[in-house]
């Protein structure tokens, strides 16, 4: 499973009151050195796609992507129009992230008029929209999250980066079984794989207790695999054996961590 893929590392975002703080939280990821910037959906309420041009007229190499798109919001010709014009318009640094959204996404997709059915409802309506996206000449590059079987198959088959969307506590052993069976249903198709993180650290996290019902130090302790340690050259040996392990090449996590984050990326650069 090891990859050849040179690692990639992001921050996801999430709360922007206003246009200043977005643009400013853009060029502070920027400089950082990191390579990808996300948007969630929604942007503290807001719509991604209007914000993702702005983060990419304050910046110059920086991707910027959503993490992810939830479908049922979404018009499938609509939405190709405009990941067609973001990844024009910014020479290429648009990267199309879609997902079924979250179990509590049911009161947006009502508020924009349209139905929240059910997960396997959703998967099949994704498959659909992709369908019309990949009949595109110019779409950009699409990234999945999943960790079920349905949603890896449909990854397997149709993305370019897969983020394994696995629950805070998952183990080395279950991130084995997640892996192996997206490897099962992609064979020889080369699909960068990422995993977003939930802490670095061990301090207690009182977003991610109330979010999740868990906190950092009880996953520390748990040795669940979605927190990284911050000493940069253990995070670094880590991520390293991740890559030769799972294959994975790409790791983000939220805002709140850029700073250790950033130091941890850039001990990794320096060892080539």
């Amino acid at each position: 499973m090891t990859t050849t893929k040179p690692f990639r590392f992001g921050i996801v975002t999430g709360y922007a009151p206003d246009l200043p703080s977005w643009t400013a939280q853009a060029r502070r990821i920027e400089d950082l050195g990191f390579d990808v910037m996300f948007a969630t959906d929604p942007v503290g309420g807001l719509d991604p796609l209007t914000l993702v041009p702005a983060a990419a007229a304050v910046t110059g190499k920086l991707t910027l992507g959503t993490f992810v798109l939830a479908d049922p919001f979404r018009a499938a010709r609509n939405l190709g129009w405009q990941a067609d014009s973001l990844h024009q318009a910014t020479g290429g640094r648009f990267l199309l992230g879609l997902g079924i959204g979250h179990p509590g996404a049911g009161k947006h997709a009502e508020t924009l008029g349209r139905e929240f059915v059910s997960p396997g409802e959703r998967i099949a309506r994704l498959a659909d929209t992709i369908e019309v996206l990949s009949q595109r000449p110019d779409r950009p590059p699409l990234l999945l999250a999943g960790s079920g079987p349905k949603m890896l198959a449909l990854a397997a088959r149709t993305a370019d980066v897969v983020t394994f969307s696995w629950g805070p506590r998952t183990t080395e052993e279950q991130a084995d079984s997640i892996v192996d069976t997206f490897r099962s249903f992609a064979g020889d198709r080369d699909v960068e794989l990422a995993v977003n993180l939930s802490a670095i650290g061990d301090k207690p996290s009182p977003w991610l207790a109330r979010y999740t019902g868990v906190d950092v130090p009880q996953l520390v302790e748990e040795k669940a695999v979605t927190v990284l340690p911050e000493n940069p050259d253990t995070a670094g040996e880590m991520l390293l054996r991740w890559r030769e392990r799972w294959g994975i090449s790409c790791v983000t996590v939220n805002s709140g961590y850029a700073e250790p984050f950033a130091a941890i990326a850039q001990a990794l650069s320096a060892q080539g």
